[in-house]
């Protein structure tokens, strides 16, 4: 959590182009700053500007995503399904956020855990290293959902990552999921 991206890290260049072969298969990229990346929803033409808030892993989150369920990411990359409002939420962006959101939900800084969350999350962690990815991913559709539910607009983002979370939290903490794959909106994913 504490690895932040760095542009001009070897491995962090690579792991930067293999999203975007993930992403776009079929098409070149031009450069690790290019206007192309403003298609997959980055503010600007240089990605490594938006990942001050959640580092590398972040970028590895994104890249698990469209390695692993890559028909869920395709579609809410394309923003498929559902009624879409006119100034939608920017992808990449959001998963940034979003992996940001799960490292504070579930409080992985802190010395001693201040939320019920943290040590069931831990316990699922000690059993798969890939839960944080898995809960990603996750957290992804259900925001996605949440946001066509509530026909948000992009000045609403915010709230709907505070319902996803609260909605992560109730199903992190039922009887029966004792795995990520246990959690009721895993069945969202494809």
């Amino acid at each position: 959590m504490k690895v932040y991206f760095d542009a001009s890290r070897p491995d962090h260049q690579e792991a930067l182009k293999a999203l975007w072969s993930a992403t776009y298969p079929n098409q070149e990229l031009h450069g690790l700053i290019s206007d192309q990346w403003k298609e997959m929803g980055w503010q600007g033409r240089d990605p490594s500007t938006d990942f001050r808030g959640a580092g590398f892993i972040s970028l590895e989150n994104l890249l698990f995503f469209a390695k692993t369920f890559s028909t869920s990411f395709q579609r809410l990359l394309k923003k498929q399904g559902g009624k879409r409002a006119a100034w939608e939420y920017p992808f990449a962006v959001a998963g940034v956020n979003i992996t940001f959101m799960i490292m504070q939900m579930l409080d992985l800084d802190a010395l001693k855990p201040r939320t019920f969350v943290r040590p069931v999350f831990l316990q699922m962690l000690s059993e798969n290293e890939w839960a944080f990815d898995l809960l990603y991913c996750v957290a992804f559709v259900v925001m996605d959902k949440q946001w066509l539910e509530r026909n948000a607009t992009y000045m609403e983002f915010n709230d709907v990552l505070k319902s996803t979370r609260a909605q992560l939290e109730r199903e992190l903490l039922m009887d029966d999921v004792l795995r990520i794959e246990d959690m009721p909106s895993f069945s969202l994913l494809s």
